[in-house]
């Protein structure tokens, strides 16, 4: 269901009624789009979620203190905190440890990997690590610490270290050879892919790293290069390399990107894991390309990013999921709701959608793989009892 009444009026009323100090933001600021569909709702909030299906569950670890693990049968949830990763700081000393960031967490040969960053806005003095457990409920987790540096540390002085932001890590195998990589970056250099060792703890050749720029924005906007949060995903014949491109977050009202400055969910696809990746214009990954599958809209959407691809199977598609914001709940990290969508294929490009026709769904259209395993639910968005009921701290006019 989609809400169609001006909010303006239903906002300041209860701004009114409620005795709070509303921040006044134009709307114009949120674009109001209709291309894309609204988001099918998780129902948790969460920013930068990393899914995983297991024994018939979905299991979602999110940024937070000491890394949170949900539960839920289905991606609408209802979604139960079943723990954490782990039990204390992490064992990399640089600053925010308690808070790990983007985690992406994947099962390889019996093991679960979970791979985080550790940083704080703004710098660059930031790391990757990785948690391992041979369970996701009742398990501990054991923390090997970095395996990448940038700012400081071990081997940070190093190219492509030494240009590079290390966060938002995300695991893929190559299809051919069962090559293992890590695609990771923020800003600065963006977007870089590094093969790790066979045993996932390591970058293979440390003092040499195997490493390739993916993707890179040259002509800076605004004195910055906003590409971040890659994710690897596979569908024969192409490897797609997603990213989130522009304004994630510390939004505020004078902080607001024009409009189309703020996240959205880009792609580029290559025949090798290693690139060169290319948008549906043909324009490269490190030349600025990417084309927009999913972005901010109908005033109400924002900022999407923080993406996943789970794989589809015999009887459903792909599912993109990711974070966005609510125009009327609130814009900190904390206020950023987990939602998805189908993807369907036109012509090997992937294409937002709310639903699915399972008559017109072939085992063709399922012949693809990524990090993580397939949904076994659906939801629709009610986005009006949110609008209506948690819109105590803005007013959109």
């Amino acid at each position: 269901m989609r809400f169609l009444f001006p909010l303006s009026l239903a906002l300041a009323c209860l701004c009114e009624i409620a005795a709070v100090e509303c921040v006044k933001i134009s709307s114009d600021v949120f674009p109001k789009t209709d291309i894309y569909p609204a988001p099918n709702q998780g129902n948790l909030h969460a920013h930068d979620p990393s899914i995983i299906k297991d024994n018939g569950s979905f299991y979602l670890f999110k940024g937070g203190h000491y890394l949170p693990i949900y539960k839920a049968p289905s991606l609408s949830g209802p979604w139960t905190n079943i723990g954490t990763v782990f039990s204390g700081p992490s064992i990399i000393h640089k600053v925010n440890r308690t808070r790990p960031w983007s985690p992406m967490t994947t099962l390889q040969n019996g093991t679960y990997y979970c791979y985080y960053a550790i940083s704080a806005n703004g710098i660059t003095n930031s790391a990757i690590g990785v948690a391992t457990a041979t369970s996701l409920e009742n398990s501990t987790w054991t923390d090997h610490g970095a395996i990448i540096n940038t700012g400081s540390g071990y081997l940070s002085d190093i190219w492509p270290y030494s240009e590079a932001n290390a966060i938002d890590p995300a695991f893929m195998r190559d299809q051919s050879t069962g090559k293992p990589y890590l695609t990771f970056g923020s800003y600065w250099h963006d977007i870089f892919l590094v093969a790790l060792s066979e045993d996932l703890l390591s970058v293979e050749n440390p003092t040499a790293p195997d490493a390739i720029n993916t993707a890179y924005q040259p002509k800076p906007y605004h004195g910055s290069r906003p590409l971040e949060g890659s994710f690897l995903s596979y569908k024969s014949p192409f490897y797609y390399l997603w990213f989130s491109h522009g304004q994630c977050c510390h939004f505020g009202r004078d902080n607001f990107p024009e409009p189309g400055h703020e996240y959205s969910i880009r792609v580029g696809r290559s025949t090798s894991i290693r690139g060169p990746f290319v948008d549906k214009d043909g324009v490269h990954l490190t030349e600025g390309g990417g084309t927009v599958i999913y972005g901010s809209n109908r005033g109400v959407t924002y900022a999407p990013g923080g993406i996943g691809v789970m794989a589809g199977n015999q009887s459903y598609p792909d599912i993109l999921y990711f974070h966005y914001l609510n125009t009327s709940t609130g814009f900190k990290n904390k206020d950023a709701h987990l939602g998805w969508e189908y993807l369907d294929y036109d012509q090997g490009w992937p294409v937002a959608k709310a639903t699915f026709d399972s008559t017109e769904f072939t085992l063709n259209n399922a012949n693809y793989t990524s990090n993580v395993a397939a949904f076994n639910g659906q939801s629709r968005s009610k986005l009006a009892f949110v609008v209506f009921f948690s819109a105590l701290m803005y007013i959109v006019s």
